[in-house]
């Protein structure tokens, strides 16, 4: 949600861009691309909201490069949607993809709604985005092979030493600061999550234990 935030202050002609795409990148070069019979969604809107011609062209230009794509006056509602489910990637990532994390998902998720709800924002809902995207992207192995993981996962796949948690679980540690909301789940998760970064750790390289730990210190 930073993007929009920072570009706003430099430009009045401003666009966000709901991104649903299941791709992968662990090796420079190579972009894989795992949906079908559409590369994901892609659709905007102008910034705090509304539409224009030049976000019909973009939209247009998107759809004959292989992508579904359409302009919605109010896509800052669909990309706060869209934030809910990215808070399960530092999970994701610090645990493994094949641990169950669901309860620590859930338990953000319910942080993260208490915090919509004391700033005013409002979210399209998970049945929205799932009638949104089910189309246009349904997954399929490239090359004899799954996804590994998400956007997340990959970074720290890829050892990069950075990781995009503190705008996703961060984002709702900032709202609950800004309106007194306690969000000690998305607090330790990004936490971890960079600090796991940091030291170029492996996915899966936290156990359930310390994040469970850090949630109590964070509370």
């Amino acid at each position: 949600m930073e993007n929009e935030r920072l570009a706003l202050r430099r430009f009045a002609q401003v666009y966000a861009m709901f991104v649903f795409v299941a791709a992968q990148l662990l090796e420079p070069g190579v972009v894989q691309v795992f949906s079908t019979p559409s590369l994901g969604v892609l659709d905007l809107g102008r910034v705090p909201r509304g539409s224009d011609d030049v976000g019909v062209a973009i939209a247009a230009d998107l759809r004959a490069s292989g992508f579904a794509s359409r302009v919605d006056a109010g896509i800052m509602r669909w990309k706060y949607g869209k934030l809910l489910s990215n808070l399960a990637n530092a999970v994701e990532a610090l645990l493994g993809p094949d641990a169950d994390g669901g309860d620590l998902v859930h338990s953000a998720r319910e942080e993260a709604v208490a915090c919509f709800s004391a700033a005013g924002i409002t979210y399209a809902s998970r049945q929205e985005i799932a009638e949104r995207t089910e189309d246009y992207e349904q997954l399929g192995p490239v090359a004899g092979r799954g996804r590994g993981g998400g956007s997340s996962w990959q970074s720290l796949a890829r050892r990069s030493g950075g990781v995009e948690t503190a705008y996703l679980n961060g984002e709702i540690v900032l709202l609950g600061r800004l309106h007194n909301v306690p969000t000690p789940v998305n607090s330790a998760l990004t936490k971890m999550a960079l600090r796991a970064a940091s030291a170029r750790a492996q996915p899966g390289s936290v156990s359930r234990s310390e994040i469970e730990a850090a949630i109590s210190v964070a509370g």
